[in-house]
């Protein structure tokens, strides 16, 4: 069986099945189950969901890490989003990444689809030359890392 093994530091943000958790202190934990989690700037609060191709994030995010009543609201406008996006650009990249995003989201492996929702904001800053998106982390402060430990050790 594989287990995956988070090294978090102090402050960092990690969202569990829907439940968030901030840890008070650095930590290492082992996630031993299939969980649906996020964590540190992954997560994207709801007030950064500014932009077209943020707010398809942020539903896909819903999708995957909401509470079970949460889930099925943010894959349908999670849809919606990406019909919406797909029908404005003319970037046919970023129209076949969300098509495949949805795919992934609808497969249930909304993991895969928040990635690609990433790569899309990206693309999208660069074009219309916005700021990246700023996380809730302090400036040099580092980032949680996750590393897969096999067979549990």
């Amino acid at each position: 069986m594989s287990t995956l093994v988070l090294e978090l530091r102090q402050g960092d943000m990690m969202v569990v099945n829907g439940a968030p958790i901030r840890f008070r202190n650095r930590t290492r934990i082992e996630l031993a189950a299939k969980a649906r989690f996020l964590f540190g700037k992954q997560i994207m609060p709801p007030e950064a969901a500014t932009t077209p191709a943020r707010r398809i994030y942020f539903a896909l995010q819903t999708a995957y890490i909401g509470t079970d009543e949460e889930r099925a609201g943010g894959l349908q406008a999670a849809r919606a989003l990406i019909s919406d996006f797909q029908q404005a650009t003319t970037s046919a990249l970023a129209r076949e990444m969300l098509r495949q995003a949805l795919g992934f989201a609808e497969a249930d492996d909304c993991y895969q689809a928040l990635k690609l929702a990433r790569r899309v904001m990206r693309h999208e800053e660069e074009v219309l030359s916005i700021a990246p998106l700023a996380t809730t982390r302090s400036p040099g402060q580092p980032e949680g890392r996750a590393t897969l430990t096999l067979n549990g050790g």
